[in-house]
């Protein structure tokens, strides 16, 4: 099964894909869609993450995506365009392939990988590193992304053994 992870934000949209097989993740690819500049229209960035998002999908060919949640800031306009941005992200995963979307908050995520809610970014992309086995840590938006697929994974697995057990 073929997982692609999310990171959604209007300068850079992380992703990260893994494969899982025999309930064991396998780094596949990972990075970052950046909006190119700020002097672009928001309408313009979001067209370019909605179309990095459409040609992830198309060359990767997941079976699963998962998206971080919106975290809601004290400032509107941020969380406003962050939403925008998640949403690019949302409808090109509809469009291009129409497969299940699940969604985890920030919270569950850094829980599911690092062991606590409130872990810093670094620890986030030390356990991804080790998770992925990877020989290096990821960029922060692509250990994110990667932390996404992770605790998607995670849930597949602790499903299947509770069935498996009832």
């Amino acid at each position: 099964m073929r997982i692609l992870g999310i990171d959604p934000g209007l300068r850079s949209t992380g992703f990260g894909i893994i494969d899982i097989r025999s309930d064991y993740p396998y780094y596949v690819n990972s990075g970052t869609i950046r909006t190119h500049s700020l002097s672009q229209s928001l309408s313009e960035r979001l067209l370019e993450i909605y179309l990095g998002i459409e040609d992830i999908v198309q060359e990767h060919n997941p079976q699963i995506a998962v998206i971080e949640q919106i975290f809601v800031s004290m400032n509107g306009q941020s969380t406003l365009k962050l939403g925008q941005a998640r949403g690019a992200c949302l409808c090109a995963l509809m469009r291009t392939s129409k497969m299940p979307i699940f969604e985890y908050s920030a919270l569950v995520i850094k829980k599911s990988i690092a062991g606590h809610g409130h872990a810093a970014k670094i620890q986030v992309r030390e356990m991804v590193r080790r998770l992925l086995s990877l020989s290096e840590l990821p960029g922060n938006d692509s250990a994110d992304a990667l932390a996404v697929a992770l605790t998607h994974a995670q849930h597949i697995h602790l499903q299947r053994a509770i069935s498996n057990s009832l």
